[in-house]
């Protein structure tokens, strides 16, 4: 059969003075083939559609009376043909085969066509350069990222400017409102502008007040932040995730991209969270690289940061409760036990917590994310438990004070061969790795665990203590001779 492609070549040659062999030839045609196609239409525009069956429709029993009924019911679309093929081969178990499965797809496909309901229409949007950047929070846990050995469960916030594409990313944890924050002027200060409009899909605990609005109004919070750079906001519909479309396809685009990099990397391990997050800048610097002109054309029309940015923590201060701890965006974390009584500022980031006292930091914990309600560190509170002891055994966050799967050991061996004095020996034992280093109690326990043998605290102890070093005595001269410095300041030695 010949092709459109043949045809054109064929003429082609002709119209450059090439014989009529030598086209046909080079069209890779017979001679009296090239004669009939040298003038008129093409061959795609002569064939003719073909309006006929070439076998017999094996749904033209059941079409008018079963299938097409149901199409005709289903207003929204929701049959699919598989579905319906089922049903058929139930009802009517040696009539079909299941080959006959695409036809019954490309008949459903075409009645629909021409006969079913209207299907939404999405309108291609202009975005004018400058004007608006969308924003969002993807899930990165598929990745198989690890640090130092340890799964990662994160998120990426993406920024991403409507007109140029260009895009920023940072690793978050949670869709909190210090994370949206961070996210936001970090990108705008990498950026170097600002643009008019910051558009998002639901983000409602992070940005819109709740209780009295419904999630019609911004909080407060989130309103100062958007003041501070003249910026406004925009949000999609519930569940209308095409409206944040240019940021959603970003998410796809980074993640594949992220994916194949680690491939090419070898592994998916890294040192830090740190190095991980230098990885995802070199991705995305990559991506905005492709889109070089595009950027410099939309960074023209951005309007100047302002003089600096605001923090991105949120800031309140509580008394510490006499077990030691605070409460903090409903998660309890412990301080030092000197703080008891005292009013601190905790200031919340996105990813660590710290605790000051008196304008000076005397705390910093990683933000407990996920399910975990509450942190709990065994050097604030041991202090007091070693005095008493008989708390530990009901202690409400006992499962803290493990700071290892080495000292649970330790713990369940002690319990198995002291009785009712696991409780008094794990605590001096805790006691111990606090006022010493843990890690040589841990090696400690190791070494006893993998012994066998029943132990307690002095045996902990007589393991793990540090060896003094031996200082030398040095006996000083009974009459020391000053006529030596004498010597030294007459012959000039040091001048």
């Amino acid at each position: 059969m010949v092709t459109d492609e043949q045809v054109r070549r064929l003429r082609q040659k002709r119209m450059q003075g090439k014989t009529q062999a030598a086209a046909a030839a080079s069209a890779g045609m017979s001679e009296r083939t090239a004669r009939a196609w040298e003038r008129g239409s093409l061959p795609s525009e002569a064939r003719q559609p073909r309006s006929w069956r070439t076998r017999s429709d094996p749904f033209s029993a059941v079409w008018a009376s079963e299938i097409e009924p149901l199409l005709v019911r289903d207003a929204e679309g929701v049959l699919e043909s598989a579905f319906l093929f089922e049903q058929l081969v139930e009802r009517y178990p040696d009539r079909f085969a299941a080959g006959q499965v695409r036809t019954l797809q490309r008949r459903v496909r075409e009645w629909r066509a021409l006969h079913g309901p209207a299907r939404e229409v999405f309108f291609p949007q202009v975005h004018p350069p400058g004007r608006e950047a969308q924003i969002d929070f993807t899930h990165a846990s598929e990745l198989g990222v690890t640090i130092a050995g340890v799964s990662l469960d994160h998120l990426l916030f993406e920024l991403v400017l409507s007109a140029s594409g260009w895009r920023f990313a940072q690793i978050a944890f949670g869709e909190t409102f210090e994370a949206l924050v961070a996210g936001v002027q970090g990108a705008l200060w990498a950026l170097g502008g600002v643009m008019e409009v910051v558009r998002s899909d639901n983000l409602s605990a992070a940005t819109h007040e709740l209780r009295h609005s419904g999630g019609r109004v911004l909080t407060e919070r989130f309103a100062a932040v958007l003041a501070h750079y003249g910026l406004r906001s925009t949000r999609i519909y519930p569940g209308a995730s095409h409206e944040n479309g240019v940021v959603e396809q970003a998410h796809e685009r980074l993640k594949s991209v992220l994916a194949q990099a680690l491939v090419v990397r070898g592994s998916r391990d890294f040192p830090t969270l740190e190095s991980y997050q230098t990885f995802v800048d070199t991705a995305v610097a990559r991506l905005n690289k492709r889109r070089a002109e595009r950027i410099a054309e939309e960074l023209r029309h951005l309007r100047p940061l302002p003089p600096a940015p605001l923090p991105s923590y949120t800031v309140s201060r509580v008394v510490v409760r006499r077990w030691s701890t605070i409460r903090v965006s409903n998660r309890t974390y412990s301080v030092p036990s000197r703080l008891i009584g005292h009013e601190v500022e905790v200031r919340l980031h996105a990813d660590v917590v710290e605790v000051l006292f008196a304008g000076r930091r005397v705390e910093t914990m990683p933000r407990l994310r996920g399910d975990r309600d509450h942190r709990i560190d065994y050097r604030h509170v041991i202090w007091s438990l070693v005095r008493k002891p008989g708390a530990f055994a009901r202690y409400r966050y006992r499962e803290e004070l493990f700071p290892t799967e080495t000292f649970r050991r330790a713990y369940d061996a002690l319990c198995a061969k002291r009785g009712e004095r696991a409780d008094v020996e794990y605590v001096r034992v805790l006691h111990l790795a606090a006022s010493t280093l843990e890690a040589t109690v841990e090696r400690a326990l190791a070494a006893l665990l993998e012994a066998g043998e029943a132990f307690d605290y002095a045996a902990v102890r007589e393991r793990a203590a540090p060896v003094r070093p031996e200082i030398p005595a040095l006996p000083a001269p009974r009459d020391p001779d000053f006529g030596v410095y004498d010597a030294l300041l007459t012959t000039g030695i040091g001048r």
